[in-house]
C-alpha cells in the first residue's frame, strides 16, 4: 500500500487542534460560571436557570457574563445585648481570634432546603431536595418517590431522637451511678436526699418499709435502668401526669413502651422505604419525646436529687465578670453533674488551695457554662462564667486555666482558640472526645482521685498565664434553685406545703397564667435579646415565668432572678403575690434535663384543683426564643404531648413542608391537646401569642374576668 503524506496537512491539524481548545476553554469557563450560579440557587437566593448543552461545532463559544458567587454575608446586628459579650468579641478581633459568629458568616447563605427540613441524605440515591410547586410545575419529590411532608417529617423525628438520645443517655448516666453508690462501690457520692428516694421508690412500686435506705437505693436505681431498655408496658413515670393526660396517651397510642424502643424505632421507621406517612412518623417522635420528657430526663432529674441534694433557694452571680485574675480559673462545661460535683469537692480541698497558693494563685475559682452551670449553682452556689454562647469568650478573656468538658453544646473550635492563650481544654467522656484537647477520663468509681488531677493540672497551669487579661468586670446577682418541692413548700410552708396560694391567685387573676421559657442560645439572634425580650414582656402582663437552661441564665445576666425584679419590671398582681411569698417573678429551675420540674410542677397545679383536670386545661404556655439543638425540637414535642402550647423563634425545621406544618401548627392540637407555633425573629410577638393562648384558656375555665371581693352576711351564709 502507498502511503502519501501532504505537506501542508501538519499545520492545518496543529490550527484545527488550537480551534478545538480555544472552544474546550470556553466551554469550561462557561460551565464554571453555571456551577457559580447552582451554588446561589442552592443557598436559595437566586432562580435556577438551565444549563445548557455544549456546542457541536468547535467554533468559538459567545462568553456570557458570569453569575458572581454569592460571598458570605455579613451579620449585620449587634452579636450581644450583653456589654461583656461585646467587649470579649472585640478582644478576640484584637487577638485575631476566630469565633461563633465569624465561623456564621463562613456558612453563609446556608441551604434554602437544609432549613426548609426538605433535603434528605438517608441513601446514596440522594441527596435529593424537594422543590416547591412553581410556575404551573409540580412540587418534586425525590428519588424514591418520598414528597416533601414525608422527608420533612423523617428529619424532624430523627431530631427528636438525637435530642431524646442525649437527654436520655444522661439519665442512664445517673441510674448506673446510683445503683454503684447503693452498692458502695462509687467513692465520694451518697444519698442526700433520703425522703425524695422514698418517694420514687413509691413510685416505682417498690416495697419501703424498714428496709436499709442503701437496699431501696439499689432497686430504684435497677428499676429506672430497666426504663431504658423496656420492651412492652409504659414507662413507670407516666403514673406522675395527670389521669386524663394518661388516658389521652393511650387512647393516642403513643404511651412509651420502652425509652431506648422509641429512640431505634425512629431510626428504622426514618430509613428509606420504611414509615412514609407524616401523621405515623409523628407519632412515633411524640413517643420517643415522651421517653424523654417522662422517662430519661425525669429519671436524670429525680436520681441526682437523691444523689446531690434536691435543690433549694440559693445566691449566686452571673457573667464573665465572676472570674479572678489572682486565683485559679477552672470552667466547668457540659452537662452531666457526675464529674463537677466533685470538682467542686475537690476545688475546696484544703491541700489543693494550699498548692495553688503555692503556684502564687490565692485561690481556686470555679465558674460554670451551659446546664453544669445550672447544676453546680443550684447546689452549691457556684457562680455562673456564661451561658452558650460565651464558652469561647471564658477563654478569650486570658484568665482560664482550664476548660474541662464532659458532653453536649460544647464547641469543637475550643481549643483552636485556646491556641491564643494558655487554656487546657480539658475532655473527660470517654464518649465525647475533642482533637487538640488533653483527654483526661473522669472515672466515677475512682471519682474522688479523677477530680483531683484535673484540678492539679489547671493549677499547674496557672503559672503559664500570660500578660493578654482582661476580666470583665460586670456581674448580676441572682437567686436559684426552684424545684418543683422548694415551690410547694414556699407557697404553703411546711406543714402544708402545696400548690393552692398559686392555683388561688391565677383564678383571681393576680397571675394571668404560667410560662415555661427555656432553651439556648442562637448566633442568628443577638445574644440573649430574645430571652430577655420574651420574658420581660410575659412578666409585665402577670405571667410567672418557670425557666431552665442557658435561658435561664441569660435572664441572670440581666438581673431578672430576684425578688427586687418583680417591683421594677413585674405586673401589679404578679408584683404583689412575689412580694408576698418572697420569690422572683422568673423562677429558675435547673438545667435542660429538669424541664421534668415544669412537667411536675404543671401536673402538681391540676392536681391541686381548679384549673381543669389536665395540662392541656391550664392558662400556661412555653417557649425556646433561641433555639438550637435537636435537644430542644425533643423538648417541645414532649411539651406539646404534654398538652401545652409551644412557640419557637428564631428557626423551624419543617417550613418546606406545608401539610407537615400545619398539622403541627394546627391539627395535632386536637390529637394530643397542645400545638406548636412559630414566629420569625420577633419575641414581643411570640410573648403576645402565648399571653393571648393563655388568656383563651382563662376564658375556658371561667376565669377570664376579675372577682370583686365580697363581704359574705349572714344571709349568705345560710344559702
Amino acid at each position: 500500500m502507498k502511503i502519501e503524506i501532504s505537506v501542508g496537512s501538519d499545520k492545518k491539524e496543529k490550527k484545527g487542534k488550537s480551534s478545538d481548545i480555544s472552544a474546550l476553554r470556553e466551554l469550561i469557563e462557561k460551565q464554571q460560571s453555571d456551577i457559580a450560579g447552582l451554588k446561589q440557587i442552592l443557598s436559595g437566593d437566586a432562580k435556577a436557570e438551565p444549563l445548557k448543552a455544549a456546542p457541536v461545532k468547535a467554533a468559538p463559544v459567545a462568553k456570557k457574563a458570569a453569575v458572581p458567587v454569592a460571598k458570605p454575608k455579613k451579620i449585620d446586628y449587634p452579636k450581644s445585648v450583653d456589654q461583656n459579650t461585646l467587649d470579649m468579641i472585640q478582644k478576640a478581633a484584637d487577638d485575631d481570634t476566630r469565633l461563633i459568629w465569624e465561623r456564621l458568616e463562613d456558612q453563609s447563605p446556608q441551604c434554602k432546603w437544609g432549613k426548609d427540613g426538605t433535603c434528605c441524605k438517608n441513601c446514596s440515591m440522594g441527596p435529593c431536595r424537594i422543590k416547591p410547586a412553581r410556575d404551573g410545575q409540580p412540587e418534586s419529590v425525590g428519588v424514591c418517590g418520598a414528597n416533601a411532608d414525608t422527608i420533612a417529617a423523617r428529619n424532624f423525628i430523627r431530631m427528636i431522637a438525637g435530642g431524646a438520645a442525649a437527654h436520655s443517655d444522661h439519665g442512664r448516666a445517673v441510674a448506673e451511678l446510683l445503683v454503684s453508690v447503693a452498692k458502695k462501690e462509687a467513692p465520694g457520692y451518697t444519698i442526700k436526699d433520703e425522703q425524695k428516694l422514698l418517694q420514687v421508690a413509691l413510685d416505682f412500686g417498690i416495697e419501703i418499709g424498714d428496709r436499709d435506705i442503701y437496699d431501696i437505693a439499689l432497686d430504684v436505681g435497677e428499676t429506672a435502668l430497666a426504663e431504658f431498655g423496656k420492651q412492652e408496658g409504659e414507662l413507670l413515670f407516666l403514673k406522675k401526669a395527670p389521669l386524663k393526660r394518661q388516658e389521652l396517651w393511650r387512647k393516642a397510642g403513643v404511651a412509651p413502651r420502652g425509652i431506648d424502643r422509641e429512640i431505634v424505632e425512629i431510626m428504622h421507621r426514618t430509613h428509606i422505604g420504611v414509615d412514609m406517612e407524616m401523621h405515623s412518623l409523628i407519632d412515633q417522635g411524640t413517643r420517643a419525646a415522651i421517653g424523654d420528657g417522662w422517662g430519661g430526663s425525669m429519671i436524670g432529674t429525680e436520681l441526682q436529687d437523691i444523689m446531690f441534694g434536691t435543690p433549694v433557694p440559693i445566691m449566686g452571680e452571673a457573667n464573665l465578670g465572676v472570674l479572678k485574675e489572682d486565683e485559679v480559673n477552672i470552667i466547668i462545661h457540659g452537662h452531666e453533674p457526675l464529674l463537677s460535683e466533685q470538682i467542686v469537692a475537690a476545688a475546696q480541698d484544703p491541700e489543693l488551695i494550699k498548692y495553688a497558693e503555692a503556684k502564687g494563685a490565692k485561690g481556686i475559682n470555679l465558674g460554670g457554662i451551659c446546664c453544669t452551670a445550672n447544676e453546680i449553682l443550684m447546689r452549691h452556689g457556684v457562680n455562673v462564667a456564661g451561658t452558650f454562647l460565651q464558652q469561647e469568650l471564658a477563654i478569650v478573656t486570658g484568665a482560664v486555666e482550664a476548660m474541662v468538658v464532659d458532653v453536649q453544646c460544647i464547641f469543637a473550635s475550643l481549643p483552636d482558640v485556646a491556641q491564643n492563650y494558655h487554656t487546657k481544654v480539658i475532655t473527660t467522656s470517654p464518649k465525647a472526645r475533642m482533637p487538640g484537647a488533653e483527654h483526661m477520663e473522669f472515672h466515677e468509681h475512682d471519682a474522688i482521685e479523677s477530680a483531683r488531677k484535673i484540678v492539679k493540672a489547671a493549677i499547674d497551669n496557672y503559672e503559664n498565664r500570660g500578660a493578654n487579661i482582661k476580666i470583665p468586670k460586670k456581674t448580676s446577682k441572682l437567686v436559684a434553685g426552684f424545684s418543683h418541692e422548694t415551690i410547694n413548700y414556699l407557697l404553703g410552708g411546711y406543714f402544708r406545703s402545696s400548690y393552692r396560694p398559686l392555683n388561688d391567685n391565677i383564678i383571681n387573676g393576680k397571675i394571668r397564667g404560667i410560662a415555661g421559657v427555656v432553651g439556648c442560645n442562637n448566633p442568628k439572634v443577638p445574644h440573649n435579646e430574645y430571652h430577655i425580650k420574651m420574658v420581660k414582656e410575659l412578666i409585665k402582663n402577670d405571667v410567672i415565668v418557670l425557666m431552665t437552661g442557658c435561658s435561664a441564665l441569660a435572664l441572670a445576666e440581666e438581673g431578672l432572678l430576684l425578688p427586687e425584679a418583680a417591683a421594677e419590671f413585674a405586673g401589679e398582681g404578679l408584683a404583689e403575690v412575689c412580694e408576698t411569698v418572697g420569690i422572683p417573678p422568673v423562677l429558675h429551675m435547673g438545667s435542660c434535663v429538669d424541664n421534668s420540674r415544669i412537667l411536675m410542677a404543671a401536673a402538681s397545679v391540676v392536681k391541686e384543683g381548679g384549673l381543669g383536670d389536665d395540662i392541656s386545661d391550664l392558662p400556661a404556655a412555653g417557649s425556646a426564643p433561641e433555639w438550637m439543638s435537636e435537644k430542644a425540637i425533643s423538648i417541645g414535642q414532649y411539651f406539646v404531648a404534654s398538652g401545652v402550647y409551644t412557640v419557637f423563634d428564631t428557626a423551624w425545621p419543617t417550613l418546606g413542608a406545608e401539610e407537615l406544618t400545619k398539622w403541627l401548627f394546627e391539627g395535632i392540637e386536637e390529637q394530643l391537646g397542645g400545638k406548636w407555633d412559630f414566629v420569625q425573629n420577633d419575641p414581643i410577638e411570640a410573648a403576645h401569642k402565648m399571653i393571648a393562648h393563655i388568656d383563651k384558656k382563662r376564658k375556658a375555665l371561667g376565669i377570664d374576668k376579675k372577682r370583686e371581693r365580697k363581704l359574705a352576711d349572714m344571709a349568705d351564709r345560710r344559702a
